[in-house]
């Protein structure tokens, strides 16, 4: 639902009980309420009731870390993934990562829904299954090899090609030149990611 052009979020509030609030229907909610909201395309915010400081991504996270207790052996986060991602929090290249894992999961669902609706429509429930973890591996395969190179952001690239980024000690931005050579290594970046989710 949207009211003048912005979409409409359901209001949680969490009390210092560890309770959660759902202010549109009246009624404390868990964990697995949210989860479920969440699935189902509802968007919301979390507020702490007392402070009333925005907790949602503490409160997401939460619930992440929920699904993937209850998982066993089907956890969606693979351990190199997470080890990957607390690296990241002390690298330089900390502030480009947000970015482009939202990159790589709207590539990941685009994918997946056009998958879903061809499939659904053509074959059964096991050829269904199996494509779908097919689609999954390539996604991931893709994702891999796009963590990969902002890994190595820097080093040579494939076939002994110099990679994007700027030299170990990179001179400061004085003038136009050097802002122009940064704005060619971001669209060179850009293009390589491009020709990787084309893959």
């Amino acid at each position: 639902m949207a009211e003048n052009g912005k979409v409409h979020q359901t209001v949680i509030k969490k009390y210092a009980n560890r309770r959660l609030y759902h202010t549109g229907t009246s009624t404390y909610v868990t964990l697995e309420d949210l989860s479920t909201m969440v699935q189902g395309g509802e968007d919301f915010v979390v507020y702490d009731a007392r402070s009333g400081d925005d907790i949602t991504r503490s409160v997401l996270t939460q619930i992440i870390f929920e699904q993937e207790n209850k998982a066993g052996d089907d956890n969606l986060l693979p351990v190199a993934f997470l080890r990957q991602l607390i690296r990241f929090y002390g690298d330089s290249m900390r502030t480009m990562v947000p970015s482009f894992l939202e990159f790589s999961m709207a590539n990941f669902a685009r994918d997946q829904d056009g998958l879903r609706e061809k499939l659904a429509q053509s074959f059964g429930p096991t050829v269904f299954q199996q494509a779908i973890e097919q689609q999954v591996r390539a996604n991931m395969s893709f994702f891999g090899d796009a963590m990969k190179m902002f890994t190595h952001f820097g080093a040579a690239g494939p076939g002994g090609q110099p990679g994007l980024a700027p030299p170990a000690t990179p001179p400061a931005v004085t003038g136009p030149s050097d802002i122009d050579d940064l704005k060619r290594q971001m669209a060179e970046m850009h293009e390589r990611l491009e020709a990787l989710a084309r893959k």
